[in-house]
């Protein structure tokens, strides 16, 4: 099992054993050799649960992504598919049977089908269409409800959780999420107070309630009701706090993932900043990506992972600097003892100078964008909305950027933040806004515009200015922040404090949650604030060190988590979070999900 998971109070490498096993058992139904052929949204997920070595032992010669083409010749026993329940993905699986199996009559070959996490009668009725429901020897449930991406987080990894939820009133997702929480209760024990806000985290913990009651009930065997390691679970949904995920990170890895994406712990650098003058001269480069994986595995990017990245900055180039003074200092070790010591420790040592050339690559390819005009211009347009200046306007620099052509999605991100920023934009605004939209970048401007109406994040202003007062109320933007020795989460986004995490604040804090009454009046849905498992008489230590799992329904960003670890480390805290969400996501990812469904 990998180490890194297991750096907290709440062993998460449970998670993996877990997924693992039963991933096990299936693949042991099918004794001989074996070939997977994986839905594209799984792949990258389920490698944080079995490397490719662990696969190999069980059999496993090829992988191939699932697309609507034939299959590579493959001399196997079985051919495994794994997929989520999609009907499009139906689609391309009876293509690749029908393909794999044309003018093989002979051939032994088996089929097999894994649903992750759940059948699909509406699939299965699909397969049963094309006509390949009988060429499946085993259709079984890979139950796996989530993914274990570090020591402190998890992800269901299912994009559009958000969308289907708030666009599509489809429940699916809402019930995947309650049987997430039923999971990690089962693992961890039940948790004995929750603390929720939104219609999706109401309608999440009344199924996990229910689904729980009648599993009790149906039981014959009494309910198990040891003390989970878990003291309490915060529900956030997204809609409660939609500028969060528009507003540029600022921390190491959020920069990270918001110039170049980071997809299950992996990230794709351009390879040209990871290379010696002479190695760049050469003209053979085989690969122009370098590939890198990002989890607490690695020491100096645990450590730098939640800095802002001016602070991550300075302290790899003190970190350079003493381990140049401990390589140099040996010239003065003379007694054969230290040089003896020196000798031990050296692979240690060289290792971490590796590491930090390593982080030190990345972070001039970091700067290379965070230097550009358009980067610079960006950042100054969202922090004077976040300031509520001129947000009552068209702004001039939006509409240059439309005018541009600018990639549509940083074009909506911006007006979607004004449009937050404002509580709405004035009837004119909008309209101006909508028709040089369409001008520019066509039909698909309009498409998106509707489904953005729906979720709340293009609208007529109101009458109550929701921004403008949680900003106060909630010291949502703060100047000054120091970005090398912060003492406020607003670090994350230079002055922008996530409403999400003052709310985990705020609600972790002794009588905390008792001042948050007018805050909560002005967010949307209702609140929870229950004890399931705590009879009236049992009295909360406080003192006591707490574990608290925040679960983000519809999404979260590595600033929410930097946030999170922040908090935690603060000298007054006694708190320990975990975070779960449905997926980690940037602006773009979010936005994409929204309008691209």
């Amino acid at each position: 099992m990998s180490a890194h998971l297991q750096g907290g109070r709440v062993d998460i490498s449970l998670v993996q054993t877990a997924a693992w096993g039963n991933l096990a058992k299936l693949l042991e139904k099918c004794p001989g050799t074996k070939a997977i052929v994986w839905d594209n949204t799984l792949a990258g997920p389920v490698g944080l649960i079995a490397e490719y070595i662990r696969l190999s032992e069980r059999s496993v010669r090829k992988m191939y992504p699932l697309r609507p083409i034939p299959l590579p010749e493959t001399n196997v026993d079985h051919i495994i598919f794994i997929a989520r329940p999609k009907l499009h993905l139906m689609d391309y699986i009876a293509k690749n049977v029908k393909d794999d199996a044309k003018g093989r009559h002979n051939s032994k070959k088996q089929y097999h089908l894994f649903f992750v996490p759940k059948k699909s009668l509406l699939c299965e009725e699909a397969l049963k269409h094309q006509g390949v429901f009988g060429n499946m020897i085993f259709i079984e449930e890979f139950n796996c409800q989530l993914f274990p991406f570090d020591s402190d987080v998890v992800s269901m990894e299912i994009p559009e959780v958000f969308r289907e939820f708030n666009i599509e009133n489809d429940p699916t997702y809402i019930y995947q999420t309650a049987q997430a929480i039923i999971f990690l209760q089962k693992l961890y024990g039940q948790i004995p107070r929750v603390w929720g806000k939104g219609v999706a985290a109401k309608q999440v913990w009344d199924l996990v309630t229910r689904l729980q009651r009648e599993k009790n009930s149906s039981n014959d065997e009494p309910a198990r009701n040891e003390v989970s390691c878990i003291d309490q679970i915060i529900l956030i949904d997204r809609s409660i706090d939609l500028i969060t995920p528009l507003a540029t990170q600022l921390t190491y890895e959020g920069l990270i993932d918001e110039i170049f994406g980071i997809n299950n712990t992996t990230v794709n650098f351009p390879i040209d900043n990871f290379l010696s003058s002479e190695e760049r001269s050469t003209e053979s480069l085989s690969e122009d990506k370098k590939q890198v994986i990002l989890n607490s595995s690695d020491k100096i990017f645990a450590d730098i992972r939640d800095k802002s990245f001016k602070g991550a900055s300075m302290y790899l180039a003190k970190q350079a600097k003493n381990i140049a003074s401990q390589i140099e200092s040996t010239q003065e070790k003379t007694s054969v003892q230290e040089m003896k010591l020196y000798v031990q420790r050296l692979p240690q040592i060289l290792a971490k100078k590796k590491q930090i050339a390593l982080h030190t690559s990345i972070a001039e390819c970091i700067k290379e964008h965070t230097d550009e005009h358009d980067f610079v211009d960006i950042l100054k347009a969202e922090q004077e909305f976040l300031f509520c200046f001129e947000v009552d306007k068209p702004s001039n620099y939006i509409e240059e950027l439309i005018a541009l052509g600018k990639p549509f999605i940083k074009v909506l991100r911006l007006i979607c933040l004004q449009c937050l920023c404002s509580s709405g934009l004035k009837p004119k605004v909008l309209e101006g806004y909508k028709k040089e939209l369409v001008q520019v970048y066509g039909l698909k401007a309009l498409l998106a515009i509707t489904k953005l109406e729906k979720v709340g994040l293009f609208k007529v202003q109101s009458s109550t200015r929701q921004y403008t007062v949680l900003r106060k109320m909630q010291r949502l933007v703060m100047e000054d922040v120091s970005e090398i020795n912060p003492t406020d989460i607003c670090y994350v986004h230079t002055i922008y404090a996530p409403l999400s995490v003052r709310l985990v604040e705020q609600v972790t804090k002794i009588g905390g949650w008792k001042h948050l009454h007018d805050v909560l009046g002005l967010l949307p849905g209702p609140t929870l604030d229950e004890s399931p498992s705590m009879s009236s008489n049992t009295v909360q230590n406080f003192d006591s060190p707490k574990v608290v799992l925040v679960f983000f329904i519809g999404g979260c960003t590595f600033a929410e988590i930097s946030a999170l670890r922040f908090l935690s480390q603060q000298e007054d805290s006694n708190v320990e979070f975990v975070i779960a969400t449905t997926k980690l996501i940037n602006g773009d990812s979010f936005l994409k999900s929204i309008i691209e469904g």
